[in-house]
């Protein structure tokens, strides 16, 4: 997918404005590490990878916005920033990932000047972009090796070149997929309540010249009932160190679903999206977004005024419903407990 969802441009913060797809393809170039945050908050970067990248760059747009000489009062003000742009989402471990690795860049140039700061900054925020493309690609080769010549794929929410530095995760196993010659088929369902499936990865998918269809979030069951799915196919924002696994509100239910009709449940993901300082699931922090997200979608009511609403943006899967996690390092299998190991070496 010949796509950048996030680069560095002289100076400033490039990134597709999410929010305005399939029906416009919009660039917003930012300046202001506050700004680039409140982008965050609104979606208009989104994907764990991607608001990781977002957060490294974001301190780098700090470090040149901020132009006191004095060392001291330089690096507390970064702490600041990096304070400020931790608080932009609670569920996407990356961007925590990300805001810590820049936190030991400046700790170690504490002796440094101020434009030793700015620059190695701005090299870190490039390293964690760079790797998070090698990545992709490692992940997409490693996927791709677990689908047959011939499979339709179910996935959910967006986990392809929107959600990070390149073709992604999940959509990256795709990608590779099709790449080997593999004849994939992908059903992608809407996502509600903001619809990443239908607005972000069917028209992903359909740009890259993929077979793509669109469901209903509730026709999942039915078209694995029909035996139509070979395999689900989701991305992660935090897999908790037991292999309980958050994404995108969803994703559980199709892991029941997929476990009642026999089908692989598929989670890919960076080793960056891994943590194991929560021990389960249950540690991981959900998102609960505002209310009209659900009441009033895309400009109309479509809930009555004043009612109460429930808006997690994210839901845990038990490591008991996923068949294996793709990993760069390779493919995780149970039992979790072992195979996981290896990544924290």
């Amino acid at each position: 997918m010949p796509i950048s969802t996030i680069q560095w441009i002289g100076g400033k913060v490039r990134i597709i404005d999410q929010s305005q797809l399939p029906e416009k393809l919009v660039y917003l170039d930012m300046g202001d590490f506050k700004v680039l945050g409140e982008a965050i908050q609104k979606l208009q970067i989104r994907g764990a990878p991607a608001i990781g990248i977002a957060g490294a760059m974001g301190v780098a747009l700090a470090a040149h916005q901020y132009e006191d000489k004095n060392r001291k009062s330089y690096i507390e003000n970064l702490r600041k920033a990096i304070s400020y742009l931790r608080s932009t989402r609670p569920t996407a471990v990356n961007l925590f990932w990300a805001l810590e690795r820049m936190q030991r860049v400046v700790d170690s140039l504490r002796e440094e000047s101020v434009s030793t700061i700015k620059e190695r900054l701005v090299e870190e925020a490039l390293a964690i972009l760079e790797e998070d493309r090698h990545v992709c690609r490692q992940i997409g080769q490693h996927g791709a090796y677990l689908l047959p010549q011939e499979a339709a794929v179910l996935t959910h929410c967006n986990a392809g070149a929107l959600a990070t530095a390149d073709y992604g995760t999940a959509l990256g196993i795709i990608y590779a997929a099709v790449d080997m010659g593999k004849k994939i088929k992908v059903y992608v369902d809407e996502t509600r309540p903001l619809l990443q499936g239908s607005r972000l990865t069917a028209w992903e998918l359909k740009a890259s010249g993929i077979d793509v269809t669109l469901i209903c979030d509730s026709a999942a069951g039915y078209l694995m009932k029909q035996g139509k799915v070979y395999c689900v196919l989701v991305g992660a924002d935090r897999i908790a160190g037991n292999g309980d696994t958050a994404n995108k509100i969803g994703t559980y239910t199709l892991a029941v679903l997929a476990k009642k009709h026999s089908i692989p449940f598929y989670v890919a993901a960076p080793v960056s999206t891994f943590d194991f300082s929560i021990p389960s699931g249950d540690g991981i922090p959900i998102e609960e977004r505002e209310s009209k997200e659900v009441s009033f979608g895309f400009g109309f009511r479509i809930g009555p005024e004043n009612v109460d609403v429930y808006n997690p943006a994210f839901d845990v899967t038990p490591r008991d419903l996923i068949t294996a996690f793709v990993t760069e390092r390779g493919v995780l299998c149970p039992p979790y407990t072992e195979s996981m190991k290896k990544l924290q070496t």
